[in-house]
């Protein structure tokens, strides 16, 4: 086989792959509404770190050599003025931000896609016409364009395409099945390979984070682990409630894991995942990515949001369970994050209640250095140079870990 004696970057690559398409560029202007988007990048100077020169130059070596792989964000362009976020979920196109993908140093995205606020005709989220359109409806863009390539097995996860970046197509939680299990073949067959048990409000296949009691899987929850097994979709149980996700672990032959989330240990919310949740988890096989949301992954240490406190919940889960069980999974987007949660509060749930009084902090704008899926894991792989840990350790936590779990899973 012949090798490529090109030695361009490959933000290089990308970006010459990219080469300016806009979302849905195939249409005429006049059949969509063209809404005005924010900044892929530099939205937010003040978000952006500058490292130390060896830490920059160890870093982009690393990226260079490695599959680097984010276990949980959203592809997502959203409006820059906040009062267009209905409308624009609305029209059902949601617009894949192809600068910035081509400017990541990420190989492969697990993409969650518009997750809670997926209501194009329905006014809740995870409807079930509603997550099919989505699905099908970026993949029909994606089809237009050269840099986004959509991952469905192992093989295309590790492919090396330096000049384009893989997605993996997945969904917060299979509510939308309602209780139709063959549903999940059709998603499968659509390109799922990853999916949530529920989210923070109980369906029918368990409970979510929201509530104040949780009674575990239902028998149908655990029919569709097994399908889910049988398929070879990962299950991610990041929204469940407690139990249910412990019940996930016990009926799943193969590993579950928790893609977006920390350390109740840390900062007490039902958004984060406690001990023993966390260890079956890693018991499983499976891994949890350390989120990077805004106001989720505080610690005691920072209370003001950033990434020294996101790093303090993966420093902690290391602790924990080992290297080998943790990953990124920094659950970011392009837009005006703390706005989009703000504006659309009431369809995600709970995410702020806990057993215990939190401690003081402050409501921050944006997560410095985890402003977006461009910056966030290139900044966590810096932190972790600039820390001391080694190249083999640093492989484990920005891909190698999710990509075991992939291979385990898919069939």
């Amino acid at each position: 086989m012949t090798q490529s004696t090109d030695h361009r970057s490959k933000a290089e690559l990308r970006l010459e792959r990219w080469n300016g398409y806009r979302p849905y560029e195939y249409l005429p202007d006049d059949a969509m509404t063209r809404f005005e988007f924010a900044p892929q990048i530099g939205r937010e100077p003040g978000a952006s770190i500058v490292w130390d020169p060896a830490v920059e130059e160890r870093a982009r070596a690393f990226e260079e050599s490695h599959t680097i792989v984010s276990a949980h964000d959203h592809l997502s362009l959203r409006p820059a003025d906040p009062s267009d976020f209905a409308a624009y979920r609305r029209q059902g196109r949601e617009a894949t931000p192809y600068e910035g993908i081509a400017r990541s140093n990420v190989d492969v995205f697990f993409d969650g896609g518009p997750a809670a606020v997926s209501m194009i005709r329905s006014h809740a989220p995870f409807d079930w016409d509603d997550a099919v359109a989505d699905l099908a409806m970026r993949q029909s863009d994606w089809a237009h364009q050269g840099l986004v390539r959509t991952v469905k097995t192992f093989g295309e996860a590790t492919a090396r395409t330096p000049d384009q970046v893989g997605v993996v197509l997945t969904l917060e939680a299979a509510t939308p099945i309602g209780n139709d299990l063959d549903r999940l073949d059709v998603l499968y067959g659509m390109g799922l390979r990853l999916c949530g048990v529920v989210y923070s409000e109980s369906n029918q296949l368990g409970s979510g984070l929201a509530e104040s009691g949780d009674a575990g899987l239902t028998a149908l929850g655990k029919r569709a682990v097994r399908r889910m097994n049988e398929l070879g979709i990962m299950i991610d149980v990041s929204h469940s409630g407690d139990q249910t996700a412990l019940d996930a672990v016990r009926y799943s032959s193969q590993p579950v894991s928790i893609t977006h989330a920390g350390s109740r240990a840390l900062w007490p919310t039902a958004r984060m995942k406690p001990d023993d949740v966390i260890r079956a988890v890693a018991q499983s096989g499976g891994i949890i990515g350390v989120e990077a949301a805004p106001h989720t992954t505080v610690s005691p240490q920072h209370p003001r949001h950033s990434l020294d406190s996101v790093m303090d919940h993966i420093e902690y889960c290391i602790e924990l369970v080992g290297i080998d069980h943790v990953a990124f999974g920094p659950d970011t987007n392009y837009g005006d994050h703390v706005a989009w949660h703000h504006t659309f509060a009431p369809l995600f749930g709970k995410d702020d209640g806990g057993a215990e009084p939190l401690p003081p902090h402050e409501e921050v704008p944006y997560v410095t250095g985890c402003e977006n899926p461009t910056e966030a894991t290139g900044n966590m792989i810096r932190w972790l140079f600039s820390k001391g840990y080694r190249e083999d350790e640093i492989a484990k936590l920005a891909g190698g870990n999710m990509l075991r779990v992939a291979a385990d899973v898919w069939r």
